[in-house]
């Protein structure tokens, strides 16, 4: 009789288990750069092409997902593929430095376990994001920079290219312009997985005509990455140097911490900061839930979501 009462409470456990599983939802948010996206400044043409780009990246990453795999894989594919168009500013879309060079930034970061990786200012490695992920796994460091970070990513066996790969004839057209209205194209996103963990992650070519050397917010893990399994992962887009300084994306998790509130407001009050401060960007948020904010102060922010059993949404103004 005990046996099978023992028997019983296992089948049962086993089968709520399963429920639960079955149950738990899972999904990503992205974002491909904040700034002064407006009807107006967009043809029809072009808006398909991104709303395409960001359904790309938005399968990509859900497929894994839906799958089984983790949220850091599903991260990575996605960023990958919004590194991989010119319409972002990242990977082939990234833009100039004033001296006429491409530098990129990107950071990766684990919500189950803390660990983060990041590469600042490099030129050759064709995916950033990729990058990131090694350093955070194959050494004990959190950010590589420079000539060191290409070499680690060529020994690695990463993709390695010349820098003229990076040159985009719309990106060099900014750059004699010199314009730095447009230039929030950061891309990003918080991906949440089936065993119920967070990941981020951010890649980036900075600002239009920034001095070479120039690091943002992107590569830095507080700033403009952060995931916990506890709160919330997050990844930021805007103008770096005040992400850099109000810590922004790991501030969102700290209200949510400290103040026991939700990540839609969290992430609201944090660009309210941001916008207090002078500085002009958004975020993507997701908790250990499912709960997806998405707030920005600019004109429009390339943005969207898969989520189990929603409706999956891209957006690129701010109505």
């Amino acid at each position: 009789m005990l046996k099978k009462s023992i028997l019983l409470m296992n089948a049962i456990y086993v089968i709520t288990t399963f429920s639960l599983i079955g149950q738990n939802k899972y999904g990503l948010v992205i974002h491909g750069g904040a700034g002064t996206i407006t009807r107006k400044n967009m043809t029809e043409e072009k808006e398909k092409a991104y709303r395409k780009s960001l359904g790309e990246a938005l399968n990509a990453g859900y497929t894994i997902l839906e799958n089984g795999g983790t949220s850091l894989d599903a991260v990575e594919a996605a960023v990958r593929i919004m590194e991989d168009s010119p319409l972002f500013n990242a990977g082939k879309g990234a833009v100039f430095t004033s001296a006429g060079t491409n530098e990129l930034d990107a950071s990766i970061m684990d919500g189950s376990t803390l660990q983060a990786g990041a590469v600042a200012g490099v030129k050759t490695i064709k995916n950033p994001i990729t990058a990131s992920r090694k350093v955070m796994e194959e050494t004990w460091h959190v950010v590589l920079g420079g000539e060191g970070a290409d070499n680690f990513a060529k020994e690695q066996g990463l993709e390695i290219v010349d820098n003229a790969y990076f040159h985009t004839d719309r990106r060099w057209k900014s750059l004699q312009k010199a314009k730095d209205k447009e230039k929030h194209g950061t891309v990003g996103c918080v991906a949440l997985d089936k065993n119920g963990n967070l990941a981020a992650g951010t890649s980036t070519g900075g600002l239009t005509n920034k001095r070479w050397g120039r690091i943002g917010d992107s590569p830095i893990i507080g700033a403009g990455t952060y995931a916990d399994n506890k709160t919330c992962g997050v990844s930021g887009t805007g103008q770096g140097e005040y992400f850099i300084r109000g810590n922004i994306a790991y501030d969102v998790s700290a209200m949510m911490e400290y103040k026991s509130i939700s990540v839609s407001d969290a992430a609201k009050q944090v660009i309210e900061k941001l916008t207090a401060r002078g500085g002009r960007g958004g975020v993507i948020a997701m908790d250990s839930n499912g709960n997806i904010a998405m707030p920005f102060n600019t004109e429009g922010m390339y943005r969207g979501h898969m989520m189990k059993n929603q409706d999956t949404v891209i957006r690129i103004y701010k109505d």
